[in-house]
């Protein structure tokens, strides 16, 4: 005969993953909550967020202090007591031996603490832009750099722009701090201050497209698709606050089609910007055509909250007084600038005799260039 328990199932067994007399309580429905809920649930979860974040990067910056302090007492030691490489192997191996589950005191990372320590004697500025980086971030800044007020630049900027450190080296590479703010622009007279020193700041001179390779295009469209191909790497070299919005943006209007460019929005400036690609060098009248773009883009397209409309020419290089001149009277703001490749500066001893210099490559591309015009005549091309 079976037993009770084998008939209504043991009392001890769960089923339907529940124990009898015990039980998860459920959640109660979305549906019954108060009316401010759904609001007070979200602003729960933010301040979590923030908090959390906040705590990451305290504990960021006070590892950062530690390091610094590490730095400078080794480095005290080096002067009082000439402290050499052995010291500080052996000051790694008692470390770690002392605290196994923390990471960064090998010796190699001591000796970084000692040249970031060095490098910067400003118990200050660490504190309050420095150990706002991570680590990898400043050892970059430690290896690529030596001057003090450029190694600052780029720290102020990766904080600004969040650099990983890939992108950080690239931009050190790339002479970022050379180029920002240089355009030629007409900013100061068209915009308020404060948007004309923001502007002034985000847009650079020349722009530098290596991620093109050393082809040089001809054509507009074909430079437009391939920053469009990359456009990831084109934003990048735009800078921090430039959202894509389209390229070849079709404008209608007195019964004829136009289309611009590349159309972006700047979330910081909070106005559209109109970028127009030249392959030829700046000629004055490239403004005109910008700038009537820029006024249907104005009617047509931005918003009442939004900022009147930037544009930017970027040419294959340009004379600063006709640009100068070109931008003085308009009423709209607009930036001329140059783009470029970048060919490879530093090139193998043994290869540098075997390969042609760019002012021959342009001189057979200039032939080329005749033949194909000579060719187009012939055949009504």
């Amino acid at each position: 005969m079976e037993s009770e328990n084998s008939k209504t199932g043991d009392s001890r067994k769960s089923f339907g993953g529940k124990r009898e007399g015990v039980s998860l309580p459920a959640p109660p429905l979305r549906a019954g909550m108060p009316e401010r809920y759904d609001a007070t649930l979200n602003e729960i979860k933010r301040r979590i967020r923030t908090e959390r974040l906040r705590v990451v990067l305290s504990a960021n910056a006070a590892m950062i202090m530690m390091y610094w302090e590490i730095g400078r007492m080794i480095l005290d030691r080096q002067e009082d007591q000439g402290w050499g490489a052995k010291v500080i192997d052996r000051l790694s191996l008692d470390l770690r031996e002392a605290f196994p589950e923390m990471h960064g005191l090998s010796s190699r990372n001591l000796k970084y603490m000692r040249t970031f320590a060095k490098a910067w004697p400003d118990h200050e500025i660490v504190q309050r832009v420095i150990a706002q980086m991570p680590w990898r971030q400043s050892i970059a800044l430690l290896e690529k750099l030596d001057d003090a007020p450029t190694r600052l630049w780029y720290a102020r900027q990766t904080i600004e722009n969040g650099w990983s450190q890939p992108v950080l080296c690239m931009q050190i590479e790339s002479r970022a701090h050379l180029r920002q703010g240089k355009t030629v622009n007409n900013f100061t007279l068209t915009l308020p201050p404060a948007d004309s020193d923001i502007a002034g700041q985000i847009f650079k001179d020349p722009y530098l497209f290596d991620f093109l390779g050393t082809a040089d295009p001809r054509r507009e469209a074909e430079i437009e698709k391939a920053l469009v191909d990359h456009i990831q790497r084109f934003l990048l070299e735009l800078g921090a606050g430039f959202a894509f919005v389209g390229r070849q943006v079709h404008l209608q209007f007195s019964s004829s089609d136009y289309y611009l460019d590349l159309l972006f929005y700047h979330l910081k400036l909070r106005c559209f910007v109109v970028v127009e690609l030249k392959a030829v060098p700046f000629q004055p009248e490239f403004t005109g055509k910008l700038n009537m773009y820029m006024s249907v883009v104005d009617d047509l397209l931005r918003h009442p909250d939004d900022k009147q409309t930037i544009g930017l020419l970027l040419c294959k290089g340009k004379d600063r007084l006709v640009a100068e001149y070109a931008l003085r009277d308009l009423h709209k703001p607009i930036g001329v600038a140059d783009w470029e490749t970048r060919i490879v500066e530093s090139l193998p001893e043994e290869l540098k005799g075997s390969l042609p210099t760019i002012e021959e490559i342009e001189a057979e591309m200039a032939k080329l260039e005749a033949v194909k015009d000579e060719e187009e005549l012939e055949y009504g091309g």
